[in-house]
């Protein structure tokens, strides 16, 4: 009898364990600092049952946003344009846009072949 080597892709196998991952349990994290936070200032209005609730819902929404992708639907604007994408890098872009006061700099590449060009048809 033949035997074949059969390759692993050890890639496939760690999508199970992608909840796991440092990039979720961070944002994860930080949701749930948040809620802390978010907490002791209900403490300081007299609201104490709130603690476990408040640190569940936003680690959930850190979680949810360092794992889900935008859906991709022509319904809306955003999710036609983002369809795909990480949320996080969504939040990430519309942020440092909003850092440049709404400005995009579009950069070209083969600038100096367009000039080349242009004055060539002028000639």
């Amino acid at each position: 009898m033949k035997s074949y080597y059969l390759p692993r892709e050890y890639g496939g196998e760690s999508k199970i364990l992608y909840i796991f991952s440092i990039k979720s349990l961070i944002y994860t994290g930080v949701g749930a600092f948040v809620g802390i936070l978010i907490n002791f200032l209900f403490k300081m209005f007299g609201i104490s049952k709130a603690f476990v609730p408040l640190i569940l819902i936003f680690g959930g929404i850190g979680y949810g946003i360092a794992t889900l992708k935008m859906p991709s639907s022509n319904a809306l604007e955003i999710t036609r344009k983002t369809g795909g994408e990480k949320i996080d890098e969504v939040i990430k872009r519309w942020f440092l846009f909003k850092m440049k006061h709404g400005k995009i700099y579009v950069y070209k590449e083969n600038l100096l072949e367009e000039y080349e060009e242009e004055t060539k048809d002028e000639q």
